[in-house]
């Protein structure tokens, strides 16, 4: 039986689990600062500054995590195209679990000044590194293992284990804050999360060992075709429609999280007034069943192809999330319900990781995927919540008319694919040589 054709077996869902475990404890790594910003502002930066500046640095240093993603993921992906896929995935969760361990333990301005938040960004720039790293690796490490006809599925259920990891930060501050008092928290508990993080992530890359390099990368050492030159040279050179259609389709994810996952909670506290434990608790409703739409997506693709699947995934997402918008504050009975159906329509980002591994051949997949996606995010995911906010000094309702421009864009990506020969035929195999984008 074929590679093409086989069911997912043992192996496999052993690959998939590892990566799905350490993709979901990267991403609580990399998120549990937000939860606990406001505390490490007040004893990282001098206790004398106005409260403004302390937030606009604080902020700062988390951005410096999303800044340095490209750099760290294009720097690992070219390696992972020359030395091999699994040092650098074990390699990224490493550089997330120190660094996250180290905040941890990391002395306060009271006791060693300004060298406290130098430390605390040069941390922070290690996890960004780190994450720019991980998502592409894995995503490019479990298609080639699977299956050609199982990579939406794989994909879906990584993409669905990085949402366990922002679900579970959020889960863990909340521990935090209702069993601990505030001085308490400050007196150390603030330490407990980011302590807890980076002993998993240690767990997770022992654990990791015992995966095994893609049998597409050794197939292609044996035939001696690892890129002759610097992969990214190549990917800037010779696949620039697949780099545009990867940005895009990122775009479409970065939006998606950003402002109906992570800003929504806010915005309906400020808009409506909601009680902020209600709309946490209605958020973490539409985690979930965007861990259920990540899945979801992958299964659906992997039958019907990329195509069909962004046709109606965003236009499911444009109407889910216009009622939201427009009915959540007014008929708060219902937002439990409405947050839950727009969290489920978001999960069709689970198929974007579908289309960017088959946009790129073996020998640069990779650096192909790292450089667009980790590009894109920096950019996007970095000036969505910007643009989101400054949009709502001109109408309350700019999320809404965000998150609607962004399902017509996938929708036109939907409609531009139906022309995409791989999608078309089906499930053409993934393999060393260049899959059409």
């Amino acid at each position: 039986m074929s590679n093409y054709t086989r069911p997912l077996n043992r192996q496999d869902y052993k690959t998939l689990t590892l990566a799905a475990l350490g993709g979901a404890l990267e991403f609580y790594d990399f998120i549990i600062f937000v939860f606990f910003a406001a505390v490490v502002g007040e004893l990282f930066f001098p206790a004398d500054i106005p409260e403004w500046l302390r937030q606009v640095q604080t902020f700062g240093i988390f951005a410096a995590g999303y800044l340095a993603r490209p750099l760290g993921g294009i720097i690992m992906a070219h390696f992972g195209d020359l030395v091999g896929r699994k040092k650098m995935f074990t390699l990224s969760i490493l550089l997330m679990a120190v660094p996250t361990l180290a905040i941890g333990l990391l002395p306060t301005y009271a006791s060693v000044g300004l060298a406290a938040p130098i430390l605390l960004l040069l941390m922070r720039i290690l996890q960004g590194a780190a994450i720019g790293g991980e998502v592409p690796g894995a995503w490019v490490f479990v298609a080639e293992h699977v299956p050609s006809r199982r990579i939406g599925i794989a994909c879906g259920t990584l993409t669905a284990g990085l949402t366990v990891g922002i679900l579970l930060g959020s889960v863990v501050a909340t521990l935090i804050n209702t069993q601990l008092t505030p001085q308490a928290i400050h007196d150390g508990g603030w330490r407990i999360p980011f302590l807890l993080g980076g002993v998993f992530g240690l767990v997770a890359m022992y654990l990791r060992r015992w995966l095994q390099e893609t049998p597409i990368f050794l197939e292609m050492q044996q035939r001696k075709a690892l890129a002759q030159e610097l992969p990214i040279k190549s990917v800037v050179l010779k696949h620039k429609q697949a780099v545009v259609v990867s940005m895009l389709l990122t775009w479409l994810l970065s939006a998606g999280i950003v402002v109906v996952i992570l800003m929504s909670p806010v915005w309906l506290q400020k808009q409506y007034g909601l009680a902020p434990a209600l709309t946490l608790q209605a958020n973490s409703v539409a985690t979930v069943m965007l861990c259920v739409g990540c899945l979801l997506a992958g299964w659906i693709v992997d039958r019907v192809g990329a195509s069909k699947t962004f046709i109606v995934g965003s236009l499911l997402l444009a109407c889910s999330s216009w009622l939201f918008y427009h009915l959540a504050g007014t008929h708060p009975q219902q937002l439990f319900l409405l947050y839950g159906l727009v969290g489920l329509c978001v999960g069709v980002v689970g198929a974007v990781p579908y289309v960017m591994v088959r946009a790129f051949p073996a020998e640069v997949r990779f650096t192909g995927i790292s450089f667009s996606y980790n590009v894109s995010y920096a950019i996007f995911g970095g000036l969505t919540p910007i643009a989101v906010t400054m949009l709502m000094g001109v109408s309350p309702m700019a999320p809404a008319w965000y998150v609607l421009a962004l399902s017509l864009l996938g929708l036109g990506l939907g409609i531009w694919l139906r022309n995409d020969i791989a999608d078309a035929a089906g499930h053409e195999p993934l393999s060393g040589s260049p899959d059409k984008a």
